[in-house]
């Protein structure tokens, strides 16, 4: 079991998907900005240690003084620039660390329907197998096309996930994993695909079908659903 864990989220982007001016993560969803729904997530559990903040390089004291202050995230123990590539945020945030914790959690900034539940569940499932991510299963049927768009090959979608965020790691095994990412120029869309390059098992935890990223403007009115929904049923955001 982990005893302490420090949760890394990159909120780097510049949202060039979204369209406008504004990054994704500082736009409104409901009555808050969409970071700040799941690091109060965060910042009400006792199993995060700590958590660091990874925004763009411009947005440090923009993110102290409209995100971290106003909401009283005060595990939020630094804000640091991110890079170009979400694994360069999560890297300049793994530096950051400087009380080395037994886990490091990493979550997508722009992922604001995590759970408690959700949460508690990933870590207890990587502090046995050292690795463990949320995902959901995959009920689609699935092809594999070419550049031509032609079908060559029908997957078995019993064997697919949709990976999603939070993921957790062992500190050691995420630190390794990127030394050698910069070593050997590895890029990867999540940190999970680190870790299995370097042979360590990473387990696999059911997430929510809520639990969404937000990338376009289509994602933000799902958002909005999302919210009006689990507001009626009286869940506490």
């Amino acid at each position: 079991m982990f005893s302490s864990v420090v949760a890394v989220i990159p909120a780097a982007g510049l949202g060039t998907r979204m369209g406008g001016n504004t990054p994704k993560q500082y736009l409104s969803l409901g009555v808050m900005p969409l970071l700040v729904y799941s690091l109060r997530v965060l910042q009400n559990l006792d199993r995060i240690r700590e958590i660091i903040l990874s925004v763009p390089a411009s947005d440090l004291e923009y993110c102290w003084r409209e995100i971290v202050k106003p909401f009283g995230l005060d595990k939020i123990s630094q804000v640091v620039a991110g890079g170009l590539r979400r694994q360069d945020s999560v890297r300049n945030g793994l530096a950051a660390i400087s009380d080395r914790p037994d886990g490091v959690l990493v979550h997508d900034g722009v992922r604001p329907f995590i759970d408690q539940c959700m949460v508690r569940n990933v870590i207890d499932c990587a502090g046995i197998t050292g690795a463990a991510v949320v995902a959901m299963p995959i009920h689609d049927t699935v092809k594999r096309v070419d550049v031509s768009r032609i079908i060559q090959e029908t997957l078995k979608r019993e064997e697919l996930w949709q990976i999603q965020t939070p993921q957790v790691f062992r500190y050691d095994w995420l630190v390794e994993a990127h030394q050698q990412a910069q070593l050997h120029q590895w890029e990867v869309t999540d940190d999970a695909a680190l870790i299995e390059r370097m042979g360590y098992p990473v387990s696999v935890v059911e997430g929510s079908c809520f639990n969404i990223k937000v990338t376009k403007p289509d994602d933000l009115v799902f958002g909005e659903a999302i919210l009006d929904s689990l507001e009626r049923r009286g869940c506490n955001l």
